[in-house]
């Protein structure tokens, strides 16, 4: 049956919504990474988030349902959400937001590309065609000059997005048999109480004046969990999932207004590469992603 026109309309605001919603909980990040190591940055993130999270799925869902999951792949997933977030915060120490989005793209062509051994879903030669010059493109960000291999910053951006891809599958792989309440809960708890144990021992004290920043990370992280969720409620994967690349717009102007910088020639063409190879996947194969954000 197709969707109604309203709920697609619907759909697609909710999940602009979200990607702007994201933009800034990333460049509160990347504000914080110079304040604080990687992984307490990571667990600000999931602890000022988990607040209203838990507000959300207790209002959507009983709370004893949470407790009957799946726990060997929450955890897997937990693992993986603390490397993604902290490769992804050390990586925005040196790269602007739009270079690090650039790379990040990437995540939904690894998914396709783990989607055959790991869920023996068929991936076809165009796909496999379109994985391989969207890993091009993200060579020609991370070239041996100027930003990225030089600095280790995109190399930590990858590996922030090959774990976000890794999560994306385990995703598929809950959605099976865990609601989305539990799969949300379940890794901002995990987050958070992951990446603080882990952040013990190198944290430091918080500064006052970087409350309304956590605190900015915390509202508008959970806000854009539950837009990207009903958007993924009311549209289809295939047309709401391509949204996320206008990521780069707000990146770009975030790079502008806060650290008055912009990607050069270069990361364009690679961001370009990257994103004609993921529309292709999503528009022409009708390719269904994950569309998790760290």
């Amino acid at each position: 049956m197709a969707t109604p026109r309203s709920s697609l309309t619907s759909a697609v605001l909710l999940m602009l919504a979200a990607v702007l919603l994201f933009a800034l909980m990333d460049a509160g990040l990347k504000l914080l990474s110079s304040q604080y190591p990687p992984l307490q940055v990571a667990a600000l993130r999931g602890l000022s988030s988990l607040p209203l999270v838990t507000l959300w799925v207790l209002a959507t869902v009983p709370a004893r349902s949470l407790l009957r999951v799946h726990w060997p792949l929450h955890l897997l997933r937990g693992a993986l959400g603390i490397a993604m977030m902290a490769g992804f915060v050390y990586g925005l120490r040196t790269m602007p937001l739009s270079t690090a989005y650039a790379i990040t793209f990437v995540a939904p062509l690894l998914v396709t590309a783990m989607a055959g051994p790991l869920l023996k879903e068929r991936v076809g030669a165009g796909r496999w065609i379109a994985i391989v010059i969207g890993l091009v493109g993200v060579l020609v960000i991370l070239r041996p000059t100027g930003e990225g291999m030089l600095t280790g910053g995109g190399l930590a951006i990858l590996i922030a997005a090959i774990c976000y891809a890794l999560g994306a599958v385990t995703v598929r792989m809950l959605a099976q048999r865990d609601s989305t309440q539990a799969m949300v809960f379940w890794f901002v708890v995990l987050l958070s109480l992951g990446a603080w144990l882990l952040a013990l021992p190198a944290w430091k004290p918080l500064q006052p004046a970087h409350g309304w920043i956590i605190a900015g990370v915390g509202i508008s992280g959970s806000l854009a969990q539950v837009a990207l969720t009903e958007a993924f409620r009311r549209g289809e994967a295939s047309l709401i999932a391509p949204l996320e690349y206008t990521a780069l717009v707000w990146g770009v102007l975030l790079d502008v207004a806060l650290w008055s910088v912009l990607p050069d020639g270069v990361t364009w063409i690679g961001a370009g590469i990257i994103v004609a190879s993921g529309l292709y996947l999503l528009r022409r194969e009708k390719v269904h992603v994950e569309a998790e954000h760290p």
